[in-house]
């Protein structure tokens, strides 16, 4: 096998991971249209909680980030999949935002406003970074960071459902 077929072999694997990985991650962001059927349906967010999809969104820019060509090169698949997410999760936001209660709205609002103000600190923290190899590590620990938290997310709700039985 020539090394020319090894490294074709290599791409088509890593595109074909990747767009396997976009459909997965589109998967999970239209998951929660059920939740937000009940929610405009019943005028109220009951007892749900808008704490995922903050730290979904929080991801989402954290890796739209990482996957522009300013911290890494030839990920056009992160950077989409994680746009896409981005705007699923800000309509979540803001349907939360318009269906809940006074007290839940501010603070869902504050911490809106805190992501993007963390998302702010990170965008030009990482510009500081002159080494790209450094700036591209730091990214992506901040993006590894955040995925974890936004997987770690639904177990708010299953916290709900205990107390509730």
């Amino acid at each position: 096998m020539s090394l020319f077929n090894a490294y074709s072999i290599l791409e088509l694997g890593k595109d074909s991971a990747g767009i396997a990985g976009n459909i997965f991650a589109f998967g999970l962001f239209v998951s929660p249209i059920p939740t937000f059927r009940r929610i405009i349906r019943n005028g109220s967010t009951e007892l749900f909680s808008g704490l995922p999809y903050i730290y979904s969104l929080l991801n989402c820019l954290i890796c739209l980030w990482y996957g522009t060509p300013l911290i890494s090169i030839d990920n056009l698949l992160v950077t989409t999949v994680n746009s896409i997410g981005a705007a699923f999760q800000l309509v979540y936001i803001l349907l939360f935002l318009i269906y809940a209660e006074k007290p839940r709205k501010v603070r869902m609002f504050g911490l809106l406003l805190a992501v993007f103000g963390i998302f702010v600190v990170i965008l030009v923290g990482s510009l500081k970074i002159a080494d790209s190899s450094m700036r591209r590590m730091f990214v992506g620990c901040l993006s590894c960071a955040s995925l974890i938290s936004m997987f770690a997310s639904p177990l708010f709700i299953i916290n709900l459902v205990i107390r509730t039985k």
